[in-house]
């Protein structure tokens, strides 16, 4: 930036240069037109030399280019106009003050940085990365990069600008906030610290290798927008918005002055001068605009004129200088009302010569003596120094051989004509001197605009010294206060004041922004001897007065019934005191030099130039005059705000921060301090934006609806009369254009509700929905004050979200591409598609809720009909795919239970509409499959009972599920084949057991997977599920007894087929078939009992009793028949002994074989083979059941019923034989089964009660007895084997 005190050493031709760049290029602003101001006549020259085209098409072309030149620089020359009123905004605000409470806007993502934030997710989905991370966040990440990154919404959120890394940070933290609820707590790990540790492990990611949103040391402007700008910044800021080239703020800034609050200062009072000088000629000439009525007229004025007298007040608060001295303006008690504007006034107060004492600073500095020669080499000299009135200083002592210090003093007065002494003493030796001898001393005279530079003055020194030409070097600085504007010697002449034509010193003096005086002082005197307030007054450059003596160059100033003559020695004194009184009276006229104007109009007339005439010729070289010169007073600021509006949110929209179109606190700053300066009314203000917001949020870019609620609510507060700040006027343009705005906004509200998963994806931006509605609810208003009832604003929304199901479920279908499909696919296909789109659909309605329901927390019910809609929609669809569905198929349950699981936890969609029509068309589906079903396993049984072989089931595996249902060949239809659910909890124990047969097996599975598949369906409907229940529970009863009743059939006759003998081996099919009854028993408990009421329980109770007593009987009656089968044996045993009975042909040749050969031979005696043989054959039946019998309570049953009934034979059949006395053979043989069974029976676990029996005890003494016999008589023939236990009996 040029320093505006800078030469023009510059080269001419380079200025030369750049002034034709800058007059031909284009600006760098919106694209859309401004309002052009009147025609240039260089265009019409320009125009003039292209019109001499011998071709019609040439001339089109020629005109064309023509007014595209014309317009380039009538825009150009619109937005220098422009650039230089906000210049002045920016040097010297008085209104406003940059905003520092406003919301920290985050930096926006861009196209580059979503696809390599693609790239870094999908490379550590890929493993890519050495970020280390469970299961489980790999799966939300893996969701959160294909629902959300790879979503096209989120991409048109990022190329509409109105995303930022924050969004996509908030989106996965609500994520995985559902995610790690729904985890299992573990001890010592809150489920806070996953949290944070997953989005640390998120920003890992998010970073990658190097941090894209990582800023350079130097960061651009945009960058810093959100911050506090210093002025340079700003004005940086509006050159790029407005395309204003540096050379061109150069000129702009060096002639305007920026820099100079007191020049700007003055302009701000010119201003506002001007603008009371229009209200009151509009109030004169009843130049209104055209308001809602008459009455507002005046009180337009009122309004024009309060604003006025605010901005003044604004500008009187303001310090004089900032960062001066100590001195404190007194402020001027004024009177707020219509008066304060009146220049002039009789009532207004005057100044006191009190209220314009100044206080200066002086810096004395004394450098050394020169030419001391009336002193010894060796004494001592030192100076004083004083400002008379004030204290005395001394500097150091020196040698007069070497008089030299650099001492420095400073005093404070409030003379501005002060009187400085200095002395040069030397010590006296004398005894008797009482003081110090004067060698010399200077009065010095010194003001404001005395050279500050060290200088060397004659001292008077006393008669008779040698030293005559003794010297001082000192520097004398007296500071120029900051309300002190100039200073200086004038002559003057008044009416009122300085009656006598002489030579004054004068100062102009600041009493505060719209107070001036114009004092002259004397010396040593702190207050002015006369002082003339400015106020009022007009200045002006007039002909030398030839009555005059003294002074040269002239200037006066004049007010009504007054004139002060000034005049001063020499030219560009007199420019500067002009200049300094010109600021302080306030004028609007803007006093030229003779010899000036006359230079820059030679032909006469009042031309307004610039002020400072250092930059006159250099502006005028430059083509900024005009601009410069320009009266802000005759510009229409309503449309130049409005250009300026546009530029400057064109501007923010294509920074790097994600603003959705509030400005920055810099741009917000500037525009208010341009919208007060100049006049510009609120309304006018925010229509404007508020036109350009909508706007661009038609154009697809996102706009906060909060913001345009505050501007809404701002205008139509004014429309309708309620302003805060109290301004009740409201023009008929106002009103048109807000009703305007209004239906505009109005429409763009509801296209956005139609459209609210595409103009606020995934929630984003955050609480922008609900701010939607809520401005939609203010728009519907009538007026400020009466709220619109609530029906009418449902009713709005409801038609809204009406659209919006056919809009998402219109773009769901083109994304699907489900058209083509439904057109020309197979059933297959068609349901397959169906299906996915039904996914589709859930996967919106989750969305949904989960962004968008606290959105419509006010109306749930809403959400839940544009759901239903959006069902209904898709509803077609689904009929028609199922209608294509070939008979007696099954492949659409899936989508029943996916949309079923979908809807039946939703409080609003359970047995809504669709999901009635859902079950209405699955209701028949259901129903034919359970009877297929139901027909199937009912022949299932039947045939395979019939081809049973009743081999154990040995290997299950969890793939059983997975097998189709056997297919029945009387049946004329495909029988339906269970899906591939859960594997049957009872499963889970028998995989490595030895189980019940193939068939039963087959039945229990069928029919719990039958139930599972129907308990999976989660019927809605409580009635029909119900009814379902009820139906699968009697189905399992009837199946299951049905199999029992066979099973008992089969068994009696695999039983009757075996022997009688010790060879009997029960068969594993026997096994089998009590291990049906015990899975049976099992099952009954699960498939056939059903959760109801009292009154249902208990009538289902005494059918499921049936069941269960049908199975207990058959279990004892298959007991029954296996336990007589074995006691069958046993009696084949006993009959085999009965031949040994005492009495019988048998016995006795027995008896008598033996005795006759056993005179001769040694004859073999009958052994224990009977005895062994029997016991081998209940050890071996006792293991087999014990292995191959799964239920210990039946094994027990029949173990006790086994050894009770064989105690009960052999106590019969030694009963028979009560007068007989045993065989020998027969009592060992008996001795050794009845031990032996007991023992056995006693490890199988028989109880004691049961072993002890009545029948154990008759048998046990009996066979006691006969052994006590025995031994009597033949003492060696039990061959050992005895009733006594004994350990060391052979098993």
């Amino acid at each position: 930036m040029l320093d505006p005190s800078s030469s023009e050493e510059e080269s001419d031709e380079l200025l030369e240069e750049e002034r034709r760049d800058v007059l031909v290029a284009a600006g760098g602003g919106s694209p859309r037109s401004l309002p052009p101001p009147p025609r240039d006549p260089r265009g019409r020259e320009a125009g003039a030399a292209r019109a001499a085209s011998p071709s019609p098409s040439v001339l089109s072309e020629g005109r064309e280019e023509q007014e595209r030149l014309q317009r380039e620089e009538r825009e150009k020359r619109l937005r220098l106009q422009l650039y230089v009123f906000i210049a002045r905004c920016i040097a010297h605000p008085f209104n406003a003050k940059q905003p520092t409470d406003m919301a920290r806007r985050q930096q926006k993502l861009n196209k580059q940085q979503l696809q390599t934030l693609k790239e870094r997710f999908q490379a550590f989905l890929n493993g890519e990365t050495q970020i280390v991370a469970d299961e489980a966040f790999c799966n939300a990440v893996r969701s959160y990069y294909e629902v959300f990154l790879k979503s096209d919404r989120v991409a048109r959120m990022v190329h509409s600008g109105g995303c930022s890394a924050n969004d996509f940070r908030d989106v996965f933290k609500k994520n995985i906030e559902k995610r790690v609820r729904s985890l299992p707590e573990i001890d010592g790990l809150s489920k806070e610290t996953v949290l944070s540790s997953w989005l640390a492990k998120y920003d890992a990611i998010y970073r990658g290798e190097e941090d894209f949103c990582k800023q350079p040391n130097r960061m651009a402007l945009s960058a810093v927008s959100e911050l506090i700008l210093s002025k340079e910044q700003l004005y940086e800021m509006f050159q790029q918005i407005l395309g204003i080239k540096k050379l061109e703020h150069q000129l702009i800034y060096n002639a305007c002055q920026l820099d100079n609050g007191d020049e700007q200062a003055a302009q701000i009072r010119r201003e506002l001068d001007g603008r009371l000088q229009l209200a009151e000629q509009m109030a004169r000439e009843r130049k209104f605009p055209k308001f809602v009525t008459r009455e507002m007229e005046n009180m337009y004025i009122e309004e024009l004129r309060s604003s006025v007298n605010l901005l003044m007040a604004n500008l009187e608060s303001l310090p004089v200088s900032k960062g001066g001295p100590e001195f404190k303006l007194q402020k001027l008690k004024r009177s707020q009302n219509s008066a304060f504007l009146d220049i002039g006034d009789e009532n207004e107060v005057q100044l006191s010569k009190s209220d314009v004492v100044l206080s200066f600073t002086l810096e004395i500095v004394i450098m050394e003596v020169q030419g001391l020669k009336s002193v010894a080499p060796n004494r001592i000299v030192y100076c004083t120094m004083e400002v008379e009135g004030g204290e005395k200083l001394q500097t150091d002592q020196a040698e007069a051989s070497r008089p030299q210090w650099g001492t420095q003093g400073d005093f404070t007065t409030t003379h501005p004509r002060p009187v400085v002494k200095v002395k040069l003493f030397t010590e006296s030796t004398g005894v008797l001197a009482l003081e110090d001898k004067e060698l010399g001393r200077v009065v010095l005279y010194p003001t404001s605009n005395s050279p500050k530079s060290p200088d060397l003055h004659k001292m008077i020194v006393p008669k008779n010294s040698q030293d005559s030409d003794l010297k001082i070097k000192l520097a004398v600085r007296m500071d120029k206060p900051p309300h002190m504007k100039h200073c200086g010697y004038l002559y003057a002449l008044g009416q009122k004041v300085w009656k006598r034509w002489k030579k004054r010193y004068f100062v102009l003096v600041q009493v505060s922004q719209y107070t001036f005086a114009m004092c002259s002082y004397r010396e040593k005197k702190s207050e002015p001897q006369e002082l003339m307030q400015l106020e009022g007054y007009t200045v002006d450059y007039t002909a030398p007065h030839t009555g005059l003596q003294g002074g040269r160059m002239f200037f006066n100033a004049v007010k009504e019934g007054d004139t002060v003559i000034f005049a001063s020695d020499d030219e560009q004194d007199r420019i500067l005191w002009v200049q300094a009184m010109y600021r302080a009276t306030g004028q609007s006229y803007k006093p030229v030099p003779a010899s000036q104007a006359q230079k820059i109009n030679p032909k006469g007339g009042n031309v307004d130039t610039e002020v400072s005439p250092l930059y006159t010729d250099r502006g005028q070289k430059h083509g900024m005059e005009e601009f410069i010169s320009a009266n802000p007073c005759k510009f229409d600021h309503a449309s130049l705000f409005r250009l300026l509006q546009r530029q400057t949110l064109d501007h923010r929209l294509n920074d790097s921060y994600s603003c959705l179109g509030w400005f920055s606190p810099g741009q917000v700053f500037v525009l208010d301090e341009y919208c007060a300066r100049y006049g510009v009314r609120g309304c006018h203000r925010h229509l404007c934006y508020l036109n350009e917001l909508i706007e661009h949020s038609e154009n697809g870019s996102v706009i906060d609806p909060t913001l345009l609620h505050y501007s809404f609510a701002f205008c139509a507060s004014h429309v309708h009369g309620n302003r805060p700040d109290g301004i009740g006027t409201v023009s008929v343009e106002e009103k048109e254009r807000f009703e305007e705005i209004k239906d505009r906004l109005s429409s763009l509200l509801e296209n956005q509700i139609s459209h609210f998963r595409y103009c606020f994806p995934f929630g984003r931006p955050e609480g922008a929905l609900k701010a939607t509605l809520s401005l939609l609810e203010r728009v519907l208003m009538k007026d400020i004050a009466t709220p619109i009832p609530a029906e009418e604003v449902k009713k709005v929304v409801r038609k809204c979200l009406e659209k919006a199901a056919l809009i998402n479920y219109t773009r769901l279908t083109e994304y699907a591409k489900i058209e083509e499909t439904m057109n020309q696919a197979t059933p297959a296909r068609k349901l397959e598609e169906v299906l996915h789109l039904a996914e589709l659909c859930i996967e919106v309605l989750q969305q949904n809720e989960e962004h968008h329901s606290e959105a419509f927390a006010w109306w749930p019910e809403l959400l839940a009909e544009h759901a239903e809609k959006f069902l209904s929609l898709y509803s077609v669809d689904m009929d028609s795919a199922l209608e294509a569905q070939p008979q007696d198929s099954w492949d659409s349950f899936p989508l029943f239970q996916l949309l079923n699981n979908a809807l039946r936890n939703d409080t609003f969609l359970c047995n809504g509409n669709f999901h009635k029509h859902l079950q209405e068309i699955f209701v028949p589906m259901v129903i034919r499959y359970i009877d297929l079903m139901e027909s199937s396993i009912a022949q299932s049984i039947h045939r395979g009972l019939e081809q049973e072989s009743w081999q154990p089931v040995k290997s299950i595996t969890n793939s059983l599920p997975n097998v189709a249902l056997p297919k029945v060949p009387s049946l004329p239809l495909n029988l339906p084949q269970i899906p591939s659910f859960t594997t049957p909890t009872w499963m889970t124990s028998l995989y490595d057991s030895t189980n019940g047969s193939a068939t039963s097996e087959d039945l229990f599975w069928k029919l719990d997977a039958l139930q599972m598949f129907v308990f999976d369906l989660h019927w809605p409907e409580p009635e029909f599920a119900r009814h379902l229940e009820q139906r699968l529970k009697l189905m399992a009863t009837d199946m299951i007894e049905a199999c029992v009743k066979r099973t008992r059939i089969a068994f009696e006759l695999k039983l009757q087929k075996t022997n009688k003998s010790t060879d009997l081996r029960i068969p594993f099919s026997l096994c089998t078939m009590f291990n049906v009854l015990v899975d049976a028993k099992k099952q009954t408990a699960k498939l056939c009992i059903l959760d109801g009421g009292q009154e249902f329980a208990s009538q289902w109770q005494q059918y499921h009793s049936k069941i269960d007593d049908l199975i207990e009987e058959t279990v004892k009656e298959i007991i029954s028949l296996l336990v007589s089968k074995v006691v069958s044996v046993l009696e084949g045993v006993l009959s085999k002994l009965s031949r040994y009975d005492e009495g019988t042909f048998f016995s006795s040749l027995v008896s008598f074989t033996v005795k006759a050969a056993a005179k001769y031979v040694d004859v073999p005696k009958p052994g224990m083979d009977l005895a062994d043989t029997y016991i081998m054959f209940v050890r071996q039946n006792q293991d087999i059941l014990r292995e191959k019998v799964n239920e210990e309570m039946y094994i027990e049953k029949l173990f006790d019923q086994w050894y009770s009934s064989s105690m009960k034979v052999i106590c019969l059949w030694l009963a028979d034989r009560l007068d007989l006395q045993l065989h020998i053979y027969q009592l060992k043989t008996l001795i050794k089964i009845v031990k032996k069974t007991y023992r056995d029976f006693r490890l199988q676990g028989v109880l004691e009660g049961t072993l002890n029996s009545k029948t154990y005890d008759t048998v046990h003494s009996r066979l006691t007895v006969e052994e006590a016999t025995v031994s009597v008589t033949d003492a060696g023939g039990l061959q050992g084997i005895t009733m006594k236990d004994s350990d060391e009996e052979e098993g």
